[in-house]
């Protein structure tokens, strides 16, 4: 299984876009290489990453062969309350892998009266 971080920022404040930005260690292999061996190593790509906050999906991304190793990814999305990111993903050889990190929300700041 592949392993991944995400990066958020420290304090959110209800009703902010939030940016999110997520590395994930995976080889990304094309299929076009070969090992030392001659041998044509076979083609094993992330095919579906999805990230859902609060129950509703607010990132999908459907990488190539075009993605470099490890790939970075970054996304953004309205922060109302807080909840959990659910990162999952699934590679052509059928391993899966999630990442799950809360975001605390912070209510939105008072207005002094006028």
């Amino acid at each position: 299984m592949s392993q991944a971080r995400m990066q958020l920022p420290s304090r959110v404040q209800s009703g902010e876009l939030v940016r999110a930005r997520l590395l994930v260690a995976h080889p990304m292999e094309t299929g076009y290489l070969q090992d030392l061996n001659g041998r044509t190593i076979a083609r094993n790509v992330i095919r579906e990453l999805t990230c859902e906050y609060g129950g509703r999906q607010v990132f999908r991304v459907e990488p190539s062969s075009g993605i470099s190793g490890n790939p970075f990814f970054e996304f953004f999305f309205r922060a109302e309350q807080s909840g959990e990111l659910l990162v999952r993903w699934v590679d052509d050889q059928g391993l899966q892998g999630q990442l799950r990190q809360m975001l605390q929300v912070q209510p939105p700041a008072s207005r002094p009266a006028s």
